[in-house]
């Protein structure tokens, strides 16, 4: 997998490159500070794949999730979307590229509107983005309905007479009403059941395999993107740590971040078990960044160069990654 491809191919639906998003906060009444909740992210989404997006809280990922959905503009950097530069582009072609890209929320409570029917949810984007008529919307909504495992006589219902897992079915069946190219899921399923997490993430791979969708999957659960991804993105503080495709990166992550992230992860057999490895202290302030590389104050195998020279995103061993060890962190314990 490329970071950036040196050319937008049919292939490739989704390209980033070097997208960073900067707030200015107030640190006191006479002092303005930078927080840079996303620094320089570059990657490339192939079509019909998917793309698991990880790291702890307060690493950029759902910041990434509102530039690559349009909610919000990046502050430097390209989004590409089907070859279209969203930055360039006209009113009228950026609404048509908002369609191409939905997203599905952590919470289905909290995304879907509670004085809504199931048949207004589904029927308003059908009403705004297209020219169907009554009788043709409801005749999509029922089939969505039936594709995502809902009863279309339920239609009438509302959010608060459905389960949690029934509220998010609702919710992905809102996304993809539309056909999009892109399905942007910020923790679809952190928020359900373990035994209802299974159903939503086979639905997520049907509706894939049915309709071609790409997914950018956003998750901290390590065992949740092994059984979905086909990419792998480590972010951490902003940027990326590790990028490559999953079994590349399961087998031997490269990063000591990533082989952080693994070594927590739970092992049902011990074969499977990996050495702990425990990281000190927590995330570094955004408004107060480190010099160097920025997960240095907690990697245990930082060096001097660490401390003042920031990794470049380079090519190691079939992934990229922003180590300065990484040759040798790949080796340790393996």
């Amino acid at each position: 997998m490329n970071a950036v491809p040196e050319t937008f191919s049919k292939d490739i639906v989704l390209v980033a490159d070097k997208l960073a998003r900067h707030y200015s906060v107030k640190r006191s009444m006479f002092q303005q500070g930078t927080v840079k909740a996303l620094n320089g992210v570059s990657f490339s989404l192939e079509r019909g794949k998917t793309l698991a997006v990880v790291g702890e809280s307060g690493c950029g990922k759902s910041t990434l999730a509102r530039q690559l959905t349009m909610i919000e503009a990046p502050t430097s950097g390209r989004l590409l979307i089907d070859g279209e530069d969203v930055a360039n582009a006209s009113r009228a072609k950026v609404a048509d590229l908002r369609q191409r890209v939905q997203m599905v929320f952590q919470n289905p409570f909290a995304s879907l509107n509670p004085r809504k029917t199931v048949e207004q949810t589904l029927g308003e984007p059908l009403a705004i983005n297209t020219k169907l008529s009554s009788s043709e919307r409801a005749e999509r909504i029922a089939h969505m309905m039936r594709t995502v495992g809902l009863r279309p006589e339920h239609a009438a219902r509302y959010p608060h007479m459905f389960s949690g897992g029934q509220r998010q079915r609702v919710a992905i069946a809102r996304a993809m009403i539309l056909d999009p190219q892109i399905l942007v899921a910020d923790e679809p399923v952190s928020a359900l059941d373990v035994s209802i997490q299974a159903q939503i993430l086979n639905l997520f791979m049907d509706l894939q395999q049915q309709f071609g969708t790409s997914y950018v999957f956003i998750s901290h659960n390590l065992s949740v993107v092994e059984h979905i991804a086909d990419d792998v993105m480590v972010m951490y503080f902003g940027g990326v740590a590790e990028l490559g495709d999953k079994a590349t990166i399961y087998a031997r992550p490269r990063h000591p971040y990533t082989r952080a992230l693994m070594s927590a992860t739970p092992a049902l057999f011990e074969e499977d078990r990996r050495i702990k490895i425990r990281l000190q202290g927590e995330m570094p302030s955004p408004l107060n960044p480190p010099s160097g590389c920025t997960f240095h104050q907690r990697c245990p195998y930082a060096i001097d160069k660490c401390r003042v020279e920031e990794p470049a995103l380079r090519f190691v061993d079939g992934r990229h990654v922003s180590c300065h060890r990484a040759e040798e962190v790949g080796e340790i314990d393996a």
